[in-house]
């Protein structure tokens, strides 16, 4: 099993802060998105930054990653277990059980990931067979944690899942929240004995973060949208809406889709934050659209 980079792919320093982390992601997953870019093997890229990002985001998995990668380990390097396993508190007593419906964002995940992470133990890997959830609960249960994507967050309806080598549907409550308890009665163990008991986390989304009810999305904006002003689709969770980018408008600057975010008694919004980038000049007319920029503005532009 080949080691795999995830501070190469999302194109960071290990040292890299969790900041740093997010806007590499949100910069690559924008980039390749399969809805978005024509570059060959777009999809595949996409699908590794979101393994990546769903490995260094999290303190814990990253902790353990990084003990791993300490080691010595180098992309293509085939990797050898640590005792008692990746899953088995092989790295200081660090216990992975987690669950990601349909693979989480992007599709499924490798089998470094799995491995390293659990991602539904189906039993034997580096783990071994006695390589279990995150512990019995009460009453013999089993604890897990399932990533759901913020679709089926939205949408509520099923969602499927791969656990003690049996493919599961779970229901998932339209607008349900993060550490909240899902029950499987029965699923908790290979033999068929107690329940398994999935806590609900938020599974990492190229496009939208969470904060509360409420949903943000970072919208790229040329300079001569942001200055002039422009009618733009915008994604939401219940499909794409168009929304007016006021002129003059600074990047950092955040609009409002009321009732856009998450479902609830009070359904959250969706917050438009404002991202003004400049496109390369790589032809010699879009150089001469910046030299007149330039001679238009002069330097008074810093001090307006």
């Amino acid at each position: 099993m080949q080691f795999k980079d995830y501070y190469d792919t999302l194109g960071v320093e290990p040292s890299a802060g969790d900041a740093e982390i997010k806007t590499a992601y949100r910069r690559l997953a924008r980039k390749y998105h399969p809805d978005v870019s024509k570059e060959p093997g777009a999809e595949e890229k996409f699908k590794a930054v979101n393994e990546a990002y769903e490995a260094l985001r999290d303190p814990e998995k990253r902790k353990a990653y990084d003990q791993l990668r300490a080691r010595g380990y180098r992309p293509g390097d085939e990797v050898q277990p640590p005792p008692g396993g990746f899953g088995g508190g092989g790295f200081d007593g660090v216990d992975f059980e987690e669950i990601f419906a349909g693979g989480g964002a992007g599709g499924g995940f490798s089998d470094f990931f799995e491995s390293l992470f659990g991602h539904g133990r189906r039993g034997g890997g580096f783990g071994g067979p006695g390589a279990g959830p995150r512990g019995p609960a009460p009453r013999g249960d089993v604890r897990a944690k399932l990533a759901v994507p913020l679709e089926a967050v939205y949408d509520g309806g099923s969602v499927r899942i791969s656990v003690n080598g049996k493919t599961l549907d779970v229901r998932v409550p339209k607008g349900v929240r993060e550490g909240q308890v899902i029950r499987l009665a029965g699923q908790g163990r290979a033999d068929g004995q107690g329940d398994l008991l999935l806590e609900i986390e938020y599974a990492a989304h190229p496009q939208f973060e969470v904060d509360g009810r409420n949903i943000i999305h970072v919208l790229p904006l040329a300079p001569w949208e942001a200055a002039l002003g422009a009618t733009l689709s915008v994604p939401t969770l219940g499909g794409p809406v168009e929304v007016k980018v006021p002129a003059n408008s600074e990047a950092g600057r955040k609009l409002r889709l009321r009732g856009r975010g998450l479902p609830g008694v009070a359904p959250g919004d969706q917050i438009v934050e404002l991202e003004v980038l400049a496109p390369r000049a790589d032809s010699d007319a879009q150089k001469n659209a910046y030299a007149a920029l330039r001679d238009a503005f002069g330097d008074g532009w810093r001090r307006a």
